[in-house]
């Protein structure tokens, strides 16, 4: 399984030849789109339709299997909604012997339901710029304690190449109040089960 990390949410993981790809919103904040035809499209908001015709594309809670990649869409609160509310989805991937969950823009507060329908988690993607967008370094903490993840990889963060609706927080000083230091810094992540430790590590992705 290999991860790489486009700005913003945006995250590709490549298994067997298959891409999913998650959250390519890319285009609109200023950049290029990611996403390819026959690639499969998960979005954990609301989105602009696709300009490439993807293999699948989901954006709600549910279970799918295609092409090897098992997907779990797990209803969530998003970060700005009124609590109690599920207008966001949650998704852990799973291919071969690998479970991802990638958040997206959610609250922190994870109930006992939803942990039981994540399950286990090798890698946690999760948000960290903050500011009223998204998760801030305080809200990634308490969902990486709840989930228990091997491996966390940061996103959201500050990036002058994109235009967001709010200034995220650079991703230093995010780390610094996570209190994680980087295992490693790569532009691609080749990541297979006996690679993972018995203690959560944290791994940072540059931008492709």
């Amino acid at each position: 399984m290999d991860l790489q990390f486009y700005g913003a949410n945006c995250v590709v993981i490549t298994y067997k030849g298959t891409r999913v790809v998650l959250d390519d919103n890319i285009a609109a904040l200023g950049g290029k789109d990611v996403l390819r035809a026959d690639d499969i499209a998960l979005y954990t908001g609301t989105h602009a339709a696709p300009k490439a015709v993807p293999k699948l594309v989901v954006d709600a809670p549910g279970e799918y299997e295609i092409a090897d990649v098992s997907i779990v869409g797990v209803a969530a609160q998003a970060h700005v909604d009124e609590a109690n509310t599920r207008n966001a989805t949650m998704f852990k991937i799973t291919v071969g012997d690998m479970h991802v969950l990638f958040t997206g823009h959610i609250d922190p507060n994870i109930s006992e339901a939803q942990l039981e329908s994540i399950g286990k988690v090798d890698v946690l993607v999760v948000p960290v710029g903050g500011n009223g967008y998204t998760l801030d370094p305080i809200g990634a903490v308490k969902v990486i304690k709840e989930v228990e993840p091997k491996l966390v990889i940061p996103t959201h963060y500050a990036d002058t190449t994109l235009n967001f609706e709010v200034p995220q927080q650079d991703l230093e000083v995010a780390l610094k109040e996570i209190g994680m230091e980087p295992k490693d810094t790569t532009a691609k992540l080749k990541l297979k089960s006996a690679d993972l430790g018995d203690t959560t590590q944290l791994v940072v992705l540059e931008k492709s």
